[in-house]
């Protein structure tokens, strides 16, 4: 083994030297300067590993060594180089050096060498001395506690210095080890034989202590036996270790353009470093042990001062570490290249594709689904695999999955019960299985196609029946690029247009069906997640697409998700052979999961509030108690305990603070926010974040919402404030959303459940006192009054007219970051706010009011800002609309009602002429005049499906339409007539169309109010006369609110009540109210 390790170094030597050293004489042996350490602990060991190592520049390579040693003798001829001067010019790694493959193991050794002599500075310094020795005075010279440091700090002749010192101690002790070895066969031999002599001795008591004595001494003597022995295989396996880290790190740690390994990069390269320490501690100890003199050295062996195996073991167990960790870096990196392969293969088929097929693809393009489902994994803390393995087991699935009949599978569930996170995983699994099947039949690879969209309310581009199929089509078309044939063939005839006019739902079904029915498509997956948030006018449309195809073609499977929804279950019954998968109905195992994402919070929460396991119990014992299989209830309660600061001894009292049940805890988030200190402004913030069409940035907040100045003007106290706002808001990169959709139902009334829906409805009084119509008209005045002073000619400063919109850099800041909002939506909440009865906002639509005076002196800024925005199509559908509002023009008489479809396509109004018009409120046109009435019609209403339209008048009866074919369906008696016997069915229908007004409507619309003053006037007609008091009084409170007390409609309430008080006998009060009306 010597003479391997010997050959080894003259190798090394040979391969790094670059002159002739000074021979030097024959050794000695020298006692170990006074400043070396006795010893040195294991620990030190292990803290030298996992050290981190600065990073210092190297110093020029200068000298050169040679050993030349006489086998099985102590004679050494060292020959070292002299102490060379230092060279900047002329360096084997620079201060400024780049992080190179040629220079990392140069570093590495420079910064272990450097740090251990900071750390173990007594022993670096003996190390020193005796090289300082070698290279000053030869080999026989003492080494003397005033010795000088001569040796220059050069690291490339230092590290050929250390070889060369091994190497020469190694050979210096070879023929006391080979004696030692000798004496440690004869001391087994004995030892071996022990127990036999003791026993046959054990008679002579003389002859047994005097054996006891031997076999001591010999038990002392076997000590510096193995000692040697164990220091010199170490020292044979710490320098092959060293040299072959010192080459692999040159591969493993080499640079790489994966930003996102650079963190386990530093980690390793600290870890390699430490590694280097270890090796150089190591053998500075062997050094210091090979000149120290043997009979001390002999000693200390006897008593293990310098234990050497468990030193090794201390490195051993390092290495072992680092193995792993770079094991993990190395499947890591080597994923990065994959997927970096993976994206250039689709850049390559991408390319490959022609010009006019890349532009198709960019316009089809509404959203990546890949993108949406890694950002929805990331704000939901990430896919726990535990949350959703369990579908994989469940009985349905797997019939669905097995079943070539079974082509649609439903899975519904009531808000926060991981319905989301459930398809990601199913998504994920069908993947896992297509790579399993592609790997093991290479010859025909991608076997299936995975295409997946998911809804989300809040966001208005992916809300919509055509945006679903918009997603699947692209996905599709990134795996299988034959059928983007069929998107082509109606692309090339419509252009951009296929995809936004008014006919691209037509068109895209069409398009889709014949993707499906393609004879070249591959088995394909299709999951749709959140049916319920797709906008309700385009849920019936494609839910009949979904029925319809998933009952026709054996090669495509679909996937749905939504809560428990009668009109999705109505429309999804059309499908044949569907299988369902309630998770109500598998509510052990959603419990299963929930607990188990329980369990991971609690892992983090622990860490991060660093809880005592007391306490971490309590918390876990509690969620797990109390979450009602609902991971969203976990979510948001795991979200308020890491924002709240609070001592550990109150936890167990806060949790209480937490209510089991969704919409219970929005209830108390709600009442928490109503009696913080900044009540009002987040109760604004909520009521405007309810009610845009979009999620709204920051920037666009401060102009929608009155906020103080120093909260406008300061980023970090914006953030702060959406803090405040419970945990019904989140934000993600300055962009504000609902923490769920279900929050935001919460907030409009629409609680998910019946228990928490009289919260919800005090919730909805508490941010819209005066109902949505007047947020909606807060929105449009303070966007006008925005875009009024923030739009100018050339605001991006282009200079030259037709500047190309694909050129144009945003200059920073953005001079319409406030108002990107505002240009695209302004329109539509002035439509909204005119809705219902509230016809005094009318006026802001007269000539000289505030919209005839923007369009005036703002129009064509506001048109080059919607250009900038690329939103020009959005500003011609805003012209329309406000075209439509500003000049239907048909009634002979005041108009006393209004209202929008609930998809804003229709307007029905309502007047003084006794008729009822309906209204194409983008081109203006009436589409239908509405007769049956003989008396003012004083309100008009949608139902919230937009298919029927009730009116009421002063005839005293309510009236059902059809606004298609402006048939009445129904005529209501409101007060006595020859039908008396009706009156129950009469008030049954108030009831019915009341409770559905307040709850799609909300209990201060007018449409609500009207017909709460029908059932005072039915409650009159039938003598109940208490109760028609309080439907008055409740009506006419509504009305002066929301109409103003001059209104004709809260005139007739004033003078209906008058006529009551007049019944009643109480005539004093009957004459002031019809004579002072609201002011009372």
């Amino acid at each position: 083994m010597l003479r391997r390790l010997r050959s080894w170094s003259r190798r090394r030597f040979k391969r790094h030297g670059n002159g002739e050293g000074q021979k030097g004489s024959k050794d000695q042996d020298q006692p170990c300067p006074a400043s070396l350490p006795e010893s040195t602990s294991i620990q030190k060991i292990s803290a030298v590993i996992s050290t981190s190592a600065p990073q210092l520049p190297a110093t020029p390579p200068t000298g050169s060594a040679d050993i030349e040693t006489s086998a099985g003798t102590d004679n050494t001829t060292v020959h070292l180089p002299a102490a060379p001067a230092t060279n900047p010019t002329n360096t084997e790694t620079s201060a400024s050096a780049d992080d190179t493959t040629t220079s990392l193991p140069v570093r590495f050794w420079e910064d272990a060498y450097n740090e251990l002599k900071q750390e173990e500075a007594k022993l670096v310094d003996a190390y020193e001395k005796i090289l300082s020795r070698q290279l000053q005075n030869g080999s026989n010279s003492m080494v003397l506690e005033s010795q000088p440091n001569i040796i220059a700090q050069n690291n490339s002749d230092r590290r050929r210095q250390m070889t060369q010192l091994i190497n020469a101690g190694l050979a210096k002790t070879e023929r006391e080890a080979k004696v030692k070895e000798s004496c440690g066969e004869v001391v087994d031999v004995v030892l071996s034989v022990k127990n036999i002599i003791s026993a046959a001795i054990q008679a002579a008591p003389q002859a047994a202590l005097a054996w006891t004595g031997i076999c001591t001494a010999l038990e002392m003597l076997a000590n510096p036996i193995k000692e040697t022995e164990a220091n010199r295989k170490g020292i044979d396996y710490v320098v092959k270790r060293m040299d072959w880290y010192w080459n692999s790190s040159k591969s493993l740690l080499k640079p790489t353009n994966i930003s996102e390994l650079d963190g386990m990069r530093g980690e390793l390269k600290i870890q390699i470093v430490g590694l280097y320490k270890a090796f150089l501690s190591y053998q500075i100890k062997s050094v210091c042990a090979y000149y120290r003199n043997r009979g001390l050295a002999f000693l200390r062996d006897i008593v293990k001062l310098d234990d050497w195996n468990a030193y090794l073991a201390a490195i051993q167990d390092a290495e072992k570490r680092f193995d792993t960790d770079a094991k993990t870096y190395i499947i890591r990196k080597g994923t990065s290249y994959l997927e970096q392969l993976v994206s250039y293969i689709r850049h390559q088929k991408i390319q490959q594709m022609s010009e006019k097929d890349q532009q198709c693809l960019q316009h089809l393009r509404l959203t990546d689904p890949r993108d949406d489902k890694v950002r929805i994994e990331r704000t939901k803390g990430g896919l726990l695999q535990d949350s959703y393995c369990w579908v994989l087991n469940n009985a349905d699935f797997q019939q669905w999955r097995d079943d070539p009949q079974h082509r649609l599978l439903w899975i519904k569930g009531d808000p926060g019960k991981g319905k989301t996170m459930l398809l990601c995983g199913i998504v994920d699994e069908l993947y896992s299985v297509i790579n399993e099947l592609d790997q093991g039949d290479t010859a025909n690879a991608h076997h299936c196609n995975v295409a997946y969209f998911f809804c989300q309310a809040t966001d208005s581009r992916i809300n919509n029946a055509t945006a679903v199929l918009r997603g699947l089509i692209y996905l599709l078309i990134d795996q299988q690029p034959s059928i983007l044939s069929h998107v082509r063939s109606e692309y090339d005839r419509a252009g951009e247009g296929l995809f936004k006019d008014a006919n691209t739902w037509d068109a895209l079904s069409r398009i889709f069906t014949n993707i499906l029915r393609d004879p070249s498509l591959r088995t394909t997956y299709l999951v749709i997640d959140a049916l319920d948030e797709c906008v309700t006018t385009d849920l019936p449309q494609l839910l009949d697409f979904i029925a319809q195809q998933s009952s026709s073609g054996s090669r495509v499977k679909w996937i749905v998700s939504s809560r428990n929804w009668p009109q999705i279950e109505e429309g999804l019954e059309k499908a044949a052979d569907k299988v369902k998968v309630s998770l109500e109905l598998n509510a052990e195992s959603v419990a299963v999961a929930v607990n188990a994402f329980i369990l991971h919070k609690m892992d983090d929460l622990a860490g991060l509030k660093k809880y005592d396991p007391r306490t971490k119990e309590t918390v876990q014992d509690y969620l797990c108690s109390n979450a009602q299989d609902t991971f969203l209830w976990v979510a948001l309660v795991y979200q308020a305990l890491t924002d709240l600061e609070v001592e550990e001894w109150h936890i167990e009292e806060i949790l209480h603070t937490f209510p089991p049940g969704l919409d219970a805890l929005y209830a108390r988030m709600k009442q928490d926010i109503s009696l913080s200190r900044d009540s009002d402004i987040c109760k604004d913030i909520l009521a405007i974040t309810a009610i845009v069409h979009r999620p709204i940035s920051l920037d666009e907040l401060a102009t929608l919402v009155k906020l103080p100045n120093i909260i406008r003007n300061n980023p970090k106290f914006l953030e702060a404030i959406i803090g405040r706002c419970g945990s019904f808001l989140t934000l993600r990169e300055r962009t504000i959303y609902f923490v769920h959709q279900s929050a935001k139902d919460f907030l409009l009334g629409n609680a998910s459940d019946k228990a928490g829906n009289q919260a919800s409805q005090e919730t909805f009084k508490w941010i819209f006192p005066s109902g949505k119509e007047d947020v909606n008209y807060t929105i449009f005045s303070r966007s006008l009054d925005a875009m009024s002073t923030t739009l100018q000619r050339d605001i991006y400063g282009l200079r030259a007219p037709g500047f190309s919109s694909d050129r144009v850099q945003v200059p920073n800041p953005d001079p319409l970051a406030t108002v990107r909002y505002s240009c695209v939506y302004w329109v539509d909440h002035l439509r909204d706010s005119v809705s219902g009865t509230n016809i005094k906002r009318h006026d802001r639509l007269q000539d000289n009011e505030v919209v005839y005076k923007f369009l005036n002196t703002k129009y064509l800024y506001w048109l080059e800002a919607l250009s900038l925005l690329q939103a020009m199509p959005a500003g011609v559908v805003a012209i329309r609309k406000l075209e439509g509002l500003l000049t239907l023009e048909g009634h002979s008489r005041y108009i006393t009602s209004v209202a929008f479809s609930p998809d804003g396509q229709r307007l029905a109004s309502g007047s003084d002429d006794k008729t009822i018009k309906i209204w194409d409120p983008a081109s203006g046109s009436c589409l239908q005049t509405l007769e049956g009435h003989s008396d003012y019609v004083t309100s008009v209403a949608f139902s919230p499906d937009g298919q029927r339209l009730a009116s009421g008048s002063d005839d005293k009866t309510i009236k059902i339409w059809d606004p298609a074919s402006g048939s009445c369906l129904q005529t209501i008696i409101t007060i006595a007539s020859p039908q008396q016997s009706r009156l129950k069915e009469a008030e049954t229908m108030y009831q019915r169309a009341l409770e559905g007004y307040e709850k799609a409507l909300g209990p201060d619309y007018t449409s609500t109010l009207d017909t709460v003053h029908n059932l005072g006037l039915l409650y009159q007609t039938q003598g109940r006369l208490m109760e028609a008091e309080a439907m008055y009084q409740r009506a006419l409170e509504g009305k002066e609110k929301a109409l103003g007390p001059d209104h004709t409609s809260t005139l007739n309430t004033v003078n209906n009540l008058g006529n009551l008080y007049k019944t009643q006998g109480r005539l004093k009060v009957s004459l002031s109210t019809a004579l002072f009306g609201s002011w009372l």
